[in-house]
């Protein structure tokens, strides 16, 4: 495999799960963002990581504090990616702020870097061409979690190169995701597709007083075996990216989608709770009530 040395642009929850990931697996990993105050809060969640992949026995302390070792902090965007084969975008999923920071990567990346996009609602063909390599352009998009929930969604557009798409798959392999192959372009991917709608008709039922969120994640439970409801889910994924989905979507006339973007925010944004990130959200962790078994008897 060509790729040796990755950059990771934007270390916010998923950018430095990404970033870590890949350096508890071995490659040099070059960690980018738009100032020291936010290298500094990607610090505090490499730190957190440290602690959860012991806490879950993926990895002992000398593994999390030699892959810590291997990343690299940086403002400047020509010395994160100097050396780069492959850059992982994880930036803001807003599109003037993508389309700004290909523009800047374009031009600062040598010819052979390979672009990977992590972004959760925009397809390849949206933003290849704000960079000037169409045929090294594709997305690679992960779950929060990532040591966890394992899987890679590699979607490659029309000009995507083969030899690009199967060296992305096996680095996939190589920092021990699964990968899954998208073959055309699909917004929301293979996950996103399926959960989407899952979620929102989870919280539609919330918003209009049908039914609590546990009373939902219980029936969800009990009824299919298995192990995380809706919400559960919701608190893993973190309320900022179904945020600003529903709310685009509401802005765009769905009404559902709309008040399903206010739940989020008076439920989780205005209350600080940003789900397992920040251990508060429907539940509230490392001890969350679904996980007791009386939660599936009472």
């Amino acid at each position: 495999m060509k790729i040796k040395d990755v950059a990771v642009a934007g270390t916010g929850v998923l950018g430095s799960q990404i970033a870590f990931q890949t350096a508890f697996k071995g490659f040099e990993v070059s960690a980018y963002d738009i100032n020291d105050e936010a290298l500094e809060k990607a610090k505090e969640r490499f730190n957190v990581l440290k602690e959860r992949y012991q806490e879950d026995k993926y990895g002992t302390k000398e593994e999390v504090e030699a892959a810590y070792n291997r990343i690299s902090l940086h403002t400047d965007l020509a010395k994160a990616v100097e050396n780069a084969d492959l850059v992982i975008e994880a930036v803001p999923e807003l599109l003037d702020i993508k389309q700004n920071f290909y523009k800047k990567l374009s031009q600062v990346a040598k010819k052979e870097t390979i672009f990977a996009s992590n972004s959760s609602t925009m397809i390849p063909s949206q933003l290849v061409g704000f960079t000037d390599r169409p045929e090294k352009y594709l997305h690679l998009h992960f779950a929060n979690e990532i040591w966890k929930l394992n899987i890679a969604e590699v979607m490659k557009h029309e000009g995507t190169a083969p030899e690009v798409f199967d060296e992305v798959i096996e680095f996939a392999k190589a920092i021990g995701m699964v990968p899954i192959p998208l073959h055309k372009e699909q917004p929301g991917y293979v996950l996103n597709t399926l959960l989407v709608p899952h979620l929102k008709a989870a919280m539609q039922m919330v918003v209009d007083g049908v039914a609590a969120p546990e009373v939902v994640d219980k029936t969800w439970m009990i009824s299919t075996g298995a192990p995380l409801g809706p919400f559960a889910f919701l608190d893993i994924i973190g309320p900022n990216t179904p945020y600003n989905l529903y709310k685009a979507w509401g802005e765009e006339g769905d009404e559902l989608s709309a008040r399903v973007a206010g739940w989020i925010k008076s439920e989780y944004l205005d209350k600080g709770k940003m789900g397992t990130a920040n251990g508060k959200g429907v539940y509230t962790y490392p001890n969350p009530a679904y996980q007791d078994p009386d939660f599936l008897k009472s």
